[in-house]
């Protein structure tokens, strides 16, 4: 069976020698983050810090590190899940295969959270200054849990059935939060607490939260899991976990996991909201410091051997990397059953997830054509577009599935060949200029909002992409570097970005203009312009990070030969995206040098970290 306990996981990694104990005194600010991101690239193990600086509880860090290792937590339970899907997908195969309907009988008992009166995260209390204050870059505002489990219920229908278990950001000091009664809660749109915020306002009644860190590894899982609405997360940890999720029951309060190691409960504030923030993210840039809402302290417990789990958020690919990689075996079978007509679908992980979604459609609406024209695959996007947090895409390329069956939707490479070389640029990008965006994304026109674009591609190829850069390239004056990044793209360095956001740059139309006609580009229909070309030219995940967190695609999609007709915005020639640093983008993120050298030296012969990446 699986952890019920993280003490539980935590030894039996260690036994096997997937566990290491750093035993010198560190801290959390800046020190214990910068090793962790250092092992993780590595490859290596868990990491248990046994000293943590200002703090009475050991961290543990990179649990989830490698995807072999998160497969290994869950070996127990594995199966059981895959059955459960199984039947999701087909469920005729419980006629065909009989043992797959009753292999799967036990495990879905474990669906119900258990009830119980008391249990070992109600053994002590403590306050919010002696948590472990992560801080993970040199600009955050302040300490942040990074792997919370934030739970919530209706306030219309109250109880677990209509729970919800989400991974937002809580502040836990810095900013304008008094110490130890107040600490920010960051929920994005799109999210599940959301609506019971809603509901909470609606109904004119105290929204009470309980944010749990810890227990049973499943937990962690579920609350980043993309559930459908109306399958509470509690009963997806049940059934990762391999037992039923013990909760233990309060008169007035929100239930508690027995086996958590931590839990603060408390009230969302109904009339106040601070400034959290700043933070590094998955982006690998700062989100800045924005106006959410706060929750009023009341509790916060911990049991006997209690354990803090952290990570750190930086630009991909980090630890959630191999936590998305892991989900996606869960889940992504389920997705054809959830959108009719989608065979696949990537979430980017080196362009930020959201910035990129990568899709395969049937295209099946006239079979009979014989020019054939993005029809169903464009009801298809627009579904995608609706569906859940699928929603925050900002670029969706889709291709047809009858083009390619083989296509391997991961192969990234490929798979932008196979679109590029299909597309037509003048009546295949299909715009949304007004809409929601990732609440981390400063590309868009602000907080929340943005575009979107589509790239539908379908048909027989209409060009051969070009794998050396045309001889009589010519650029406009400011532009220069032109370099190769995969066949048929090609980068060039543009000046410092001065336009004012929601402004046409006038360098770039120059640009353009000077492209039209130029002998040979007809083989490359995307050009990425970009503040230094070597370094995106450089390798696949700089490419993608550049020209998708970079760019918001209604105002820095520009075209050679641009037009529009009859509303459809298109080009004859190749798509030329701004993906330079703009004025109101938020900073990269850049690591402390200090704290690199001591870690530096840690890492030396000798030292305490010497061999461990």
């Amino acid at each position: 069976m699986g952890y019920k306990d993280l003490a539980s996981c935590v030894a039996d990694l260690e036994r096997t020698g997937a566990l290491v104990r750093i035993d010198c005194e560190l801290s959390a600010e800046l020190e214990i983050g910068s090793i962790q991101r250092r092992v993780y690239q590595a490859g290596g193990p868990a990491l248990l810090f046994t000293r943590v600086k200002g703090s009475p509880f050991p961290m543990l860090g990179n649990l989830f590190g490698t995807l072999e290792r998160t497969r290994y937590i869950f070996r127990d339970t594995l199966k059981a899940v895959e059955r459960l899907v199984k039947l999701k997908v087909d469920p005729r195969c419980a006629l065909r295969e009989p043992a797959t309907l009753l292999g799967a009988v036990p495990a879905a008992w474990h669906l119900l959270p258990k009830s119980v009166s008391d249990g070992p995260i109600l053994k002590n209390r403590t306050t919010i200054d002696k948590l472990p204050q992560l801080k993970s870059w040199p600009d955050d505002g302040g300490a942040f849990i990074t792997l919370p489990q934030v739970y919530s219920e209706s306030a219309a229908l109250p109880g677990v059935r209509h729970s919800n278990l989400g991974m937002y950001r809580v502040q836990l000091s810095g900013g304008e939060y008094r110490v130890n009664e107040e600490i920010g809660l960051h929920y994005q749109i799109h999210r599940g607490i959301g609506f019971h915020h809603a509901e909470a306002i609606e109904k004119g009644v105290p929204l009470r939260v309980n944010i749990f860190v810890g227990g049973a590894p499943s937990m962690t899982v579920a609350a980043v899991m993309p559930l459908p609405e109306g399958m509470p997360e509690l009963s997806f940890a049940g059934l990762l976990a391999g037992h039923r999720i013990e909760m233990v029951q309060r008169e007035g309060r929100l239930p508690i996991p027995a086996q958590a190691d931590f839990c603060i409960t408390g009230v969302i504030d109904p009339d106040k909201t601070l400034p959290e923030g700043p933070f590094g993210d998955h982006f690998g840039y700062y989100s800045l410091a924005h106006h959410f809402p706060v929750l009023r302290v009341e509790e916060v417990f911990y049991r006997d051997g209690a354990i803090w789990p952290f990570t750190t958020v930086g630009r991909p690919p980090q630890e959630d990397t191999s936590f998305g990689a892991f989900i996606h075996e869960l889940t992504g079978p389920l997705i054809p059953t959830v959108i009719p007509g989608v065979k696949a679908v990537h979430a980017v992980d080196a362009a930020g997830v959201h910035p990129l979604l990568l899709a395969v459609g049937s295209e099946r609406y006239v079979p009979y054509s014989e020019r054939r024209t993005p029809q169903e695959l464009l009801t298809i996007a627009n579904a995608v577009l609706g569906q859940g947090q699928l929603s925050l895409a900002k670029y969706l390329m889709i291709a047809a599935h009858e083009d390619a069956p083989g296509l391997d939707i991961h192969d990234i490479p490929a798979f932008l060949r196979h679109v590029l070389e299909r597309i037509d640029l003048r009546r295949d990008l299909h715009f949304q200029t007004a809409t929601t965006m990732d609440t981390l994304d400063y590309s868009g026109s602000g907080l929340n909002s943005g575009s979107k674009v589509v790239f539908a591609a379908i048909g027989e190829k209409r060009r051969t992409l070009g794998t050396e850069l045309p001889a009589a390239l010519r650029l406009a004056p400011g532009f220069s570097q032109p370099a190769l990044c995969l066949p048929g793209v090609i980068a060039v360095q543009g000046p410092a970005c001065r336009t004012a956001k929601g402004e046409q740059d006038a360098q770039m139309e120059a640009l353009c203009e000077a492209l039209n006609g130029v002998e040979g580009l007809d083989a490359f229909p995307l050009v990425v312009v970009c503040d230094d070309s070597r370094f995106v030219s450089a390798e696949l995940n700089n490419f993608l990070w550049v020209t998708f967190t970079r760019s918001d695609p209604a105002a820095d999609i520009y075209g050679v030969g641009a037009a529009t007709r009859c509303k459809q915005w298109g080009c004859s020639g190749p798509l030329v995206i701004d993906a330079r640093v703009k004025p109101h983008h938020a900073p990269p993120l850049v690591e402390d040098p200090a704290v690199e050298r001591k870690v530096d030296e840690l890492a030396a012969p000798g030292g305490a970290l010497h061999g461990l990446y």
